[in-house]
């Protein structure tokens, strides 16, 4: 019979070289999901930040040229010019006809006043004032004075559309003749085209165009341009744990579901192949174990030890076959609340003529009156397996240990040692296989079966063990709340 054997075989995992590697769903959505949050985090914070700068600039451009249009009316109207009411027709000296000599200082006075203004703003760097001919009529930079400016588009656009421009820069451009500094700017600049209009307001008859260079105004973008990106940073960060917490915590469950579908269809598979075998090898066992005892009865000469044999050997694979059967079946118990300690106790007192023989010496420490989560009859048969396997595992003697390492209101653990041969790495990990064995003629389903029960019942176990110096078991159960 190679039955046991292939399913040995078969549940050993397979490391062929053309094996198709898993997919590794949390590493493929953490590198995916970092990238998306970031890309979604930069863009955001480009956008911000670009909202910050163009919001600040047009608002300090609009205060420039409602200061500047407000210092512009009132020169005008602290003269008396006649068919002049507009700053913007004083500015070009060139227009400046020949007349009374009253009007002539008038207009020079009022144009030099508003021009002393100008020059003295907070923060200015540079102003330039344009006629309609993009002809530079003053300038804070007398070396521009009477040029004519014919390359720039803003300059453009503000007598094309009548409208104030600004725009923002962070280096000054040496082929711009409009921008000579006398002092250059030292990191961020503004730059505001603020059209002065005739009597009419219909013609635009003077460009202003101001250069500056606010320090207050900069640092105050910056700090918002830091809080934009931390919070941006802190908030990308915080979604990006949450969601690989979810979906780690996710991966984990379906991990272990997974692992739990393919043991239930494995045990299922093997339930049935077993209860195909038991069904075979039962009446054939039981007819030989008949005739065996027949001819016993029979026959007293030296054929006595052979027909023993025989009876043992159909005996050990009878069991065999319940230990299968039982092993395999279907764990659909209720959990139920049942006294750890006494129930230990009677799994003890079965094993006392047998722990005399083997010399092992029990240690036991008394277990409090805790009730736990199972079965009755599962909770012994547990007991019995991790009793029996510690006393094949000390055959020359030792000592068996019990005693509760942990105890809370939720949870108590249980702590199974022995002072026996112990298991190699390789054999830990393999501990809990179905029919890997380390015992001669043993099945290897015993500590399946005390997993599988745990597990039924919402516990855990535990094996470590180091070879030549024993194996400890830890068996974690859930307390019933009638004791809690």
């Amino acid at each position: 019979m190679d039955v046991f054997p292939r399913a040995h075989r078969a549940s050993i995992p397979r490391n062929d070289a053309g094996a198709r590697k898993p997919f590794k769903l949390l590493r493929w959505y953490g590198w995916v999901s970092l990238a998306i949050i970031l890309s979604v985090a930069v863009g955001l914070g480009l956008i911000s930040s670009r909202f910050v700068i163009d919001e600040s600039v047009e608002r300090d451009a609009l205060l420039t040229a409602q200061f500047i249009q407000s210092i512009a009316d009132a020169e005008v109207r602290h003269v008396s010019i006649p068919n002049v009411r507009s700053m913007g027709e004083l500015l070009d000296p060139r227009l400046d006809q020949a007349g009374p000599e009253a009007a002539l200082q008038a207009r020079r006075k009022a144009r030099g006043e508003f021009l002393d203004h100008v020059a003295h703003l907070p923060d200015v760097l540079l102003v330039n004032i344009y006629a309609p001919d993009r002809t530079v009529i003053w300038s804070s930079n007398p070396a521009l004075t009477g040029k004519i400016i014919t390359s720039d588009e803003d300059l453009e656009h503000a007598f094309e559309y009548r409208m104030r421009v600004s725009a923002s820069y962070h280096d000054f451009d040496d082929a711009r003749s409009e921008q000579k500094f006398v002092s250059p700017p030292k990191q961020l600049f503004i730059e505001n085209y603020i059209p002065l209009f005739d009597t009419d307001g219909e013609r635009v008859a003077a460009m202003v165009e101001v250069y500056k260079e606010p320090p207050d105004l900069i640092a105050r973008i910056e700090h918002g341009l830091l809080m934009i990106w931390l919070a941006i940073a802190l908030g990308a960060g915080l979604v990006y744990v949450g969601l690989y917490g979810i979906m780690r915590r996710a991966a984990r469950v379906l991990a272990e579901q997974q692992r739990r579908l393919i043991s239930n269809e494995m045990f299922v598979a093997l339930g049935e192949m077993s209860s195909a075998v038991a069904h075979s090898l039962r009446n054939p066992l039981a007819s030989i174990r008949s005739s065996a005892e027949l001819a016993q009865a029979f026959d007293e000469g030296p054929a006595q030890k052979n027909i023993t044999d025989i009876i043992s050997q159909v005996d050990r694979m009878s069991q065999w076959v319940r230990q299968l059967l039982q092993s395999l079946r279907p764990l659909n118990d209720p959990a139920v609340p049942v006294a750890l300690g006494p129930t230990l106790e009677e799994s003890l007192q079965l094993y006392t003529v047998p722990l005399r023989r083997c010399t092992v010496r029990l240690e036991l420490e008394k277990v409090s009156q805790v009730r736990v989560l199972a079965d009755p009859v599962l909770l012994a048969q547990i007991f019995d397996s991790l009793i029996s396997n510690a006393l094949e595992a000390m055959e020359q003697g030792g000592s068996l240990r019990v005693e509760v390492v942990r105890q809370d209101r939720r949870s108590v653990t249980l702590r199974v040692s022995d002072t026996g041969r112990g298991m190699t790495e390789k054999q830990q990990r393999m501990a809990f296989r179905p029919f890997f064995t380390t015992k001669q003629g043993g099945l290897g389903v015993g500590l399946v079966l005390v997993k599988r029960i745990m597990e039924r019942f919402g516990g855990s176990v535990r094996l470590s063990s180091s070879e030549g110096k024993g194996t400890s078991v830890l068996l974690n159960f859930r307390v019933a709340r009638e004791s809690a």
